[in-house]
Formats: structure tokens, sequence, C-alpha cells
């Protein structure tokens, strides 16, 4: 099966899916249980959460094409799992969302050298 390259909605949709997942359980983390959703539940949570400017459909078919093209995800008794293949594109996405951050913070915290910088008015 050919390396289909994921697009930035879907790589939202699995990191929202994965940090979700994660606040859910971390409760949990000293027990053997694990909390999962709906596909429906989630799909609420994405458009709650007002980040997703997608409507119902478009959510239903991004996590759809997640599933049988993608296989990052799957389902068991209607709850959504992550495949292995989803769980390693999750750490793909958060170690290029940690370097984003990473990034961001050098520049709040170093103060750049004033002799580098150029004043323009607007």
């Amino acid at each position: 099966m050919p390396h289909l390259k994921l697009t930035p909605t879907q790589k939202q949709m699995l990191y929202a899916l994965g940090k979700f997942y994660e606040a859910l359980n971390q409760p949990l983390v000293e027990k053997p249980l694990q909390l999962r959703t709906s596909k429906k539940k989630f799909i609420e949570v994405l458009l709650n959460s007002g980040i997703f400017a997608k409507k119902e459909r478009a959510v239903y078919l991004n996590l759809e094409t997640l599933e049988k093209k993608k296989n990052c995800l799957s389902y068991e008794s209607h709850l959504i799992k992550m495949t292995e293949k989803g769980l390693l594109e999750l750490q793909k996405i958060e170690k290029e969302t940690q370097k984003l951050i990473a990034l961001k913070n050098s520049f709040l915290n170093k103060k750049p050298l004033k002799k580098d910088l150029q004043t323009i008015i607007k």
C-alpha cells in the first residue's frame, strides 16, 4: 500500500484525537482502564471546540478517510481507536509541533540585538 500523505486538516484531527484521549485518560494512568469515545461524540467535541470551521459532514468524511484510506484509525465496538500507523503519525505530528513551539519560545525569550533591527513607520 503506497504511503498517503495526511492533509493539514487530517493531521489536526489526529492530533486532536490524541490529545483528547490523553486528557480523558490522564486520571486513569495508574489504573488498568482506558476511556474511548464514539465517532459521533468526537465530532461533537471537535465542532464545539471552535477550532474546526468545517461542517459535521466534512469532519465525518475526514475521519472516514483517516480510517479507510490512511489506515490511521479503526473502530472497536463503535469506539474510535488509533492504529499503529495512526500512533506513529501522531508521534511525527507531536515532534513537528514541539519544534514549532520551541522556535516560538526562542523568539520570545531572546532579545534581538538593536543593531540587527530596522525601524519603519507604518
